[in-house]
């Protein structure tokens, strides 16, 4: 039988956005305060996911024997330092989120069986790598509150309790929404980025999290006078607004997650939002003879 095993570390560093080819105006341009000097510093939480086969002791693999390949290979040089310095690939490629965890995955690869590295840089921003070249994912996480009323205007309010339970009482009721926005990408060779993180973060804020916060959403929100704004098709719509801008800025939709309590979140992700935007374009298209 196959498992996969977790194991957490944890290491303490600073880093500095900088690019020598540059002038101070345009590495400022291009990152922000990130490119102040002498740098600035993290927390940085790191998952280091394996797999393998459950072995007659009932283990996959002796967890302190990945303790101390971890520590060997990664937190002893990586714990309370420069992280520009730290490793010579960091040289060539900036020490961003993304590329830190990729050179983590290739650092302990030929030691473990690899699935997944993921590293939060904090709590609100984290990156995973897979091992598939240059490809990794960055997530970003953020919250608004709204309030929001379960019901389909084509039934009546007794229709609507019997589905939709207390959810569907007139005046409705609100949450403090969690979300992530997933997107995937290459990471750059010179930046280390797979996104500029700056524009991402606009865009969420303008085309989410402003829009949306403080409304009573089948209200304010045109889309939801028809469309019932349960945490599904609230997290669709979301996908729906970043898609585009999301690939303009050089990256894909992966995936958008979105809590409406500690108890119930949902998924969604970019390829089935592509599948369904292009199946509602070529209907378009077939009804209007274009």
């Amino acid at each position: 039988m196959q498992c996969i095993i977790n194991r957490r570390a944890q290491f303490s560093a600073s880093h500095r956005y900088w690019l020598p080819e540059l002038s101070e105006a345009e590495n400022f341009e291009r990152f922000g305060p990130t490119a102040r000097a002498p740098g600035h510093g993290h927390n940085y939480v790191l998952y280091v996911s394996m797999v393998g086969e459950v072995d007659e002791y009932g283990m996959v693999l002796n967890l302190s024997d990945v303790k101390h390949v971890i520590k060997r290979e990664v937190t002893d040089a990586l714990d309370f330092s420069y992280l520009n310095e730290a490793w010579p690939e960091f040289e060539h490629t900036l020490p961003t989120t993304e590329n830190i965890a990729r050179q983590i995955w290739l650092r302990l690869a030929p030691h473990l069986p690899l699935t997944e590295i993921q590293l939060f840089e904090h709590p609100e921003l984290w990156a995973q790598y897979l091992g598939n070249g240059m490809e990794a994912y960055l997530t970003l996480s953020t919250h608004f509150s709204a309030a929001h009323r379960l019901a389909r205007p084509d039934l009546s309010f007794e229709e609507n309790s019997e589905i939709y339970g207390k959810c569907a009482r007139p005046h409705g009721h609100g949450h403090n929404y969690h979300l992530e926005v997933t997107v995937k990408g290459e990471i750059d060779a010179r930046t280390g980025m797979l996104v500029d993180l700056g524009a991402l973060q606009k865009l969420v804020d303008d085309l989410v999290v402003e829009p949306l916060d403080h409304t009573f959403l089948n209200k304010d929100i045109a889309y939801f006078e028809k469309v019932v704004p349960t945490a599904e098709n609230i997290a669709a719509y979301i996908g729906q607004l970043l898609r585009s801008p999301v690939r303009e800025l050089g990256a894909q939709l992966h995936k958008i997650k979105l809590f409406e309590s500690p108890n119930n979140s949902c998924e969604v992700y970019g390829v089935d939002l592509d599948a369904a935007a292009n199946f509602n374009e070529q209907r378009e298209a077939v009804l209007t003879g274009v």
